[in-house]
């Protein structure tokens, strides 16, 4: 199974509709993927969800999680790094079965213009801890807000290219 995460909970995000993007690229190589946006995670969960206590409202995507095989995490730029909430959901996921011996491909997006190079750095150091075996194509898309049109899609010609290659590269990993 693949899992596309929208590694931010703000509303309305960039993120999620270049998860969406994805996963309708993915669909297009013949590979049905499911999104799962940090949005959706439960308001609590700093309270219900760490150090080994799981809530109910979890436990569907400690689900996905555990029966995904490959992930794409689809990363915006906070503060120079990722969201604070991906990693407190890393955190609330299982320890090390959620994780480890798993595939995934990084995607950095910010609304600047290094498409969150550091972020996709620091994140890199959190999976390879975790034990997930991280593509080595990471594409970093910035200046967001140009780059996807009127139908939420990634239209510019070099993205696209960039985009494909590493989808290719992915189905194989």
């Amino acid at each position: 199974m693949v899992t596309i995460i929208s590694s931010t909970n703000r509303p309305g995000s960039s993120t999620l509709k270049v998860a969406k993007f994805y996963q309708q690229q993915l669909l297009v190589k013949g590979v049905e993927a499911q999104i799962l946006s940090l949005s959706n995670l439960p308001a609590n969960l700093i309270q219900t969800d760490l150090y080994g206590k799981r809530s109910q409202e979890f436990e569907g995507i400690q689900d996905i999680v555990s029966k995904t095989e490959k992930f794409i995490f689809i990363i915006p730029e906070y503060n120079g790094s990722f969201p604070g909430v991906l990693k407190v959901f890393i955190d609330a996921c299982d320890f090390p079965q959620s994780f480890y011996n798993k595939k995934a491909a990084l995607v950095g997006i910010s609304s600047g213009k290094y498409g969150n190079v550091r972020g996709i750095d620091h994140f890199t150091g959190v999976c390879h801890y975790m034990h997930i075996d991280v593509m080595a194509l990471k594409l970093h898309i910035s200046s967001i807000h140009k780059e996807l049109d009127a139908e939420d899609n990634l239209f510019k010609a070099d993205t696209l290219k960039y985009v494909a290659e590493q989808l290719d590269k992915f189905v194989d990993f």
